[in-house]
């Protein structure tokens, strides 16, 4: 059997005394920008699919902003960033004016947006990258005048609620479906 130790520059294999030099994996870089009109069928697709994977029994009722892309995010009041690795889509995020479907929830007395659509391509993440995303998001929610956040997400995508508290949401409510166990979030970005 043979096990290795670590050494500086490799590894060491204590059954033969081979040494093994490791090239480390570069740490990604990425721009973050707003999706623009040109790239809006490209960004709708590439979620479209992360979509498909993460809920294949959604596949046949696509949303209405992922097939009304450009009128949800560029010429709407939605905001969409997306985010390039030497030219290739990685990631995007984007949020939507809250449409109050959830009224227990109490969110109809302030300028509330739903955040929506988070997906990070699978090789660029636990490198900060949705974080990073988030916060520009957040900045720009602000600069609109948001005074609230709202999102949704389910126990059964990895770290999904454990990354969002990170960003400082709040379990508001979950909902006791067994299947789906919708886990609603708020973040006040105003007082009151």
């Amino acid at each position: 059997m043979c096990t290795n130790n670590p050494t500086p520059g490799g590894l060491t294999c204590t059954h033969t005394g081979e040494h093994l030099y490791l090239q480390p994996e570069p740490i990604p870089t990425w721009t973050i920008t707003p999706v623009s009109r040109a790239a809006a069928t490209e960004t709708s697709n590439f979620i479209q699919c992360a979509r498909r994977e993460l809920f294949p029994s959604l596949i046949g009722s696509p949303p209405w902003d992922l097939t009304h892309f450009t009128e949800a995010y560029i010429t709407g009041e939605g905001h969409f960033l997306v985010a390039h690795d030497q030219g290739q889509l990685i990631a995007g995020l984007g949020y939507l004016p809250y449409d109050h479907r959830f009224p227990h929830l109490g969110l109809d007395d302030r300028k509330t947006v739903e955040i929506v659509r988070l997906f990070v391509t699978p090789k660029y993440r636990r490198f900060g990258l949705a974080a990073e995303m988030f916060a520009a998001l957040r900045k720009h929610a602000i600069e609109a005048g948001v005074e609230c956040l709202y999102l949704h997400t389910h126990p059964f995508l990895p770290g999904a609620i454990r990354f969002w508290e990170r960003q400082e949401f709040h379990i508001v409510d979950v909902e006791s479906d067994p299947s789906w166990q919708t886990t609603h979030m708020r973040l006040a970005l105003t007082p009151g």
